[in-house]
């Protein structure tokens, strides 16, 4: 039987994915149910029928015979499901009773954390961003309860609908935007998407589709479209798609995407190709949902501070308590300030900011709290290090005076936490390419003459106890002899 062969051909792995139609590309859930053949060919009854209609008339024996494909069906391309990769393979839903569930993976109501317990679990990860860390886990905690009661469909006597909780987060580079949204899926186990708002354009331009960041979100998920569908998709760079000023060509990478971004906002049935960015023949499709997928927008907004400066100044320059117009110049936090008017002024559109209700702003990065990033969390970049040399068997020691020193060439950097790795791996670079040529080294600990190129780090031999400061030029010399020391 055609069904047995095909049984006995697949493998484990691709008992889980829907069958895809080896003609037309359609998945099962598109296409309904297929029919096997031998050498493990799906083909849907719409293509079947449409083969048997157009081969009708053909005469195999005449000027058709040995062309490819024609021998199909004797075994002449073997196993052809195969060229059909796995990544435009869609996981079969499971048979239920009609109720609608969360996917595997996805908690469910009793399970749902606090918001009490998603910011602790935020703060073993992020350090600051206090109130950023307590809107964010308010609003998935509200996200997710609304998405499991619409699932357990219960009687709702006041009709009440909750509305989405979408996030629109501002601050300055390097503050913590993406890691955060990475550190939030991680804490809820749910899929995460994260595309570049600069990359989209609108449809029929060149670039990428809005939907396309719904491809991504599918590959995330494994293919699994119910457990996308309780996803999260963050969108970094929202600010790139502002709306241009003063131009008369098509803004087709602004205004444009974000008119085409509301219905993914708002919640509908989108049409996504599977496993690739666009839509094409040769790439099946599927239905994703959008009405219980979360997104946050996030972006730097470089000159919203000036826009929200000239409101504040204008609402107190009059009068005897007038406040001074230079109040705000060195107020490193006015995003803290910002309001949805100012969203507008700098080329959101009222739609678009509509649909995204929470609105907050990230800290700029002080001094005290790039010590510590360095030295807090659990992976913090230190303790990396220390890490690293571990497996040489050496320690690896920071002078207090030298951690501060970083954070302050960090700050010189104007690129927020992301510039304490550049600062680390100059001075470290060194130490990580000699260190381990001597196997007599016990101890290395970093000093702030050696962050400041005056000095270098004082290295302590296994049983000696005593520690040798070096220059920086004696290091690599030094680390070059027999024993380790300087000759």
């Amino acid at each position: 039987m055609p069904e047995d062969i095909n049984n006995n051909n697949n493998n484990n792995d691709d008992k889980d994915y829907e069958d895809v139609c080896f003609i037309c590309r359609r998945p099962e859930s598109k296409a309904g149910k297929m029919l096997h053949i031998p050498n493990n060919i799906c083909i849907c009854n719409d293509c079947m029928q449409k083969t048997f209609n157009s081969m009708s008339n053909i005469n195999m024996t005449g000027p058709f015979q040995g062309m490819p494909y024609m021998d199909m069906f004797s075994g002449g391309v073997g196993n052809v499901q195969e060229n059909v990769p796995k990544s435009q393979k869609l996981k079969k839903k499971k048979p239920g009773t009609g109720k609608k569930k969360a996917p595997e993976g996805v908690f469910d109501i009793k399970h749902l954390p606090a918001p009490h317990i998603i910011k602790s679990k935020l703060d073993e990860y992020i350090v600051g961003q206090e109130h950023a860390k307590k809107v964010m886990s308010v609003a998935v905690y509200n996200h997710y309860k609304r998405v499991l009661t619409d699932n357990m469909e219960q009687e709702d006597e006041d009709n009440v609908e909750i509305e989405k909780s979408n996030m629109l987060m501002t601050g300055p580079t390097g503050c913590g935007k993406t890691y955060m949204v990475k550190t939030l899926a991680k804490i809820l186990q749910v899929p995460l998407a994260i595309t570049d708002a600069t990359s989209l354009t609108e449809a029929g331009y060149i670039g990428d589709d809005v939907e396309s960041v719904l491809s991504k979100l599918l590959a995330a998920a494994d293919n699994d479209v119910e457990k996308a569908e309780h996803g999260i998709i963050f969108i970094d760079e929202i600010d790139k798609i502002a709306k241009k000023r003063n131009t008369n060509s098509r803004d087709v990478s602004g205004e444009s995407v974000q008119q085409g971004m509301l219905k993914l906002l708002e919640g509908s049935d989108v049409e996504v190709p599977v496993g690739a960015g666009s839509k094409n023949a040769m790439v099946p499709l599927t239905t994703v949902n959008t009405r219980n997928i979360l997104f946050i927008c996030g972006g730097a907004f470089p000159g919203l501070e000036k826009i929200v400066k000239n409101r504040l100044n204008k609402q107190s320059s009059i009068g005897f308590n007038a406040e001074l117009k230079d109040k705000y110049d060195k107020d490193a936090n006015l995003l803290q300030k910002v309001t949805t008017e100012d969203l507008r002024e700098f080329g959101m559109i009222p739609e678009f900011l509509g649909r995204l209700p929470v609105v907050f702003a990230l800290q700029a990065m002080t001094e005290d709290i790039l010590i510590q990033i360095l030295t807090q969390p659990k992976n913090a970049i230190l303790k990396q290090y220390k890490k690293l040399l571990a497996l040489d068997e050496v320690d690896l020691v920071f002078d207090d005076e030298a951690v501060r020193s970083i954070a302050k060439k960090a700050i010189e950097k104007k690129t927020g936490a992301r510039a304490l790795r550049a600062v680390i791996e100059e001075f470290m670079l060194d130490i990580m390419y000699e260190i381990p040529k001597d196997d007599l080294i016990g101890r290395v600990t970093i000093t702030e003459d050696y962050i400041n190129n005056s000095g270098a780090p004082k290295i302590e031999m296994r049983g000696s106890g005593e520690a040798k400061i070096l220059t920086q030029r004696e290091l690599p010399e030094a680390l070059e002899t027999e024993d380790g020391m300087p000759v």
